[in-house]
């Protein structure tokens, strides 16, 4: 990781606290969750914040994060959660709805695929392991229904079987366990960003 320069003054101690983080691409894409092409192509537009240093771009963790949060003021989305564990859907629940956002939650597969039928949907977050049918499966038949819908898996299980399985399917977010409430906002975020670039 890189640091901005700092003053190396006796009071150098209580500056550091005030030191601002900065990102290559690779580390921001990380951040972001999204490809490094993402991050190019919204260097390219001039939609994301960020600094060249030298021949090489640098960007700023609270500017990212400032970037992050005025994207997503105006822009709130109808979000699916299929999980079966409750206490994973009400974690997105409570979380998303505080920040303004509609949360459906799905225990099952099944009922989670009933639901993208039935409703539009912004965005699916969705297990990988579940009862019955799992989370690959689930996601192939969302993409048969709806092939634009953006979907993110959440896993423990990053280098399964299933999610070789998945990725055949399309392109999709992945959201590892475990996870907090800023990782699902960061999340968010980071498709609220990149659907308003």
């Amino acid at each position: 990781m890189v640091y901005s320069l700092r003053n190396k003054s006796p009071r150098s101690e209580s500056k550091e606290s005030n030191m601002t983080k900065l990102m290559t691409v690779s580390e921001v894409a990380d951040y972001l969750r999204v490809t490094k092409k993402t991050v190019y192509r919204l260097l390219l537009r001039g939609k994301i914040p960020a600094t060249k240093v030298g021949n090489q771009w640098r960007f700023a963790q609270n500017s990212i994060d400032g970037w992050l949060q005025r994207n997503s003021v105006a822009a709130k989305v109808n979000i699916l959660v299929v999980d079966d564990e409750e206490v994973v859907r009400l974690l997105f629940k409570t979380t998303l709805e505080e920040a303004g956002h509609q949360v459906t939650g799905a225990e099952t597969a099944s009922e989670g695929l009933e639901l993208v039928k039935q409703r539009d949907f912004d965005l699916v977050f969705l297990d990988l392991k579940m009862p019955g049918m799992d989370g690959a499966e689930l996601f192939r038949q969302i993409k048969d229904i709806k092939p634009k819908l953006p979907v993110t898996i959440i896993t423990g299980y990053p280098d399964s079987e299933i999610m070789s399985r998945a990725l055949a399917y399309g392109p999709f977010g992945i959201m590892n366990k475990p996870f907090g409430e800023s990782d699902i906002v960061n999340a968010v975020n980071s498709f609220l960003g990149i659907i308003s670039a």
